[in-house]
């Protein structure tokens, strides 16, 4: 009897913390804070992949335009 009772108890506090421990990780995941921080991240990532789109778009067109250049015969 004494040891159901103290066994259910042990389950109860690990339940507990268990709960505590997800629910604190959810609100951390979930602040004004974090939501801030992903959103400045991606904002960064797409700057870094528009400039780095836009050098290859210009390299394409410097390459382009020596070829249309060399076929016309203009001078570079």
């Amino acid at each position: 009897m004494m040891f159901g009772r103290v066994f259910w108890f042990a389950v109860g506090a690990g339940v507990t913390i268990y709960v505590v421990v997800k629910a604190r990780d959810y609100i951390d995941k979930h602040s004004p804070e974090a939501l801030v921080e992903r959103v400045q991240t991606s904002v960064v990532e797409a700057g870094d992949a528009t400039k780095a789109f836009v050098a290859r778009v210009r390299a394409a067109q410097a390459e382009r335009e020596a070829e249309l250049r060399s076929t016309i015969g203009l001078p570079q």
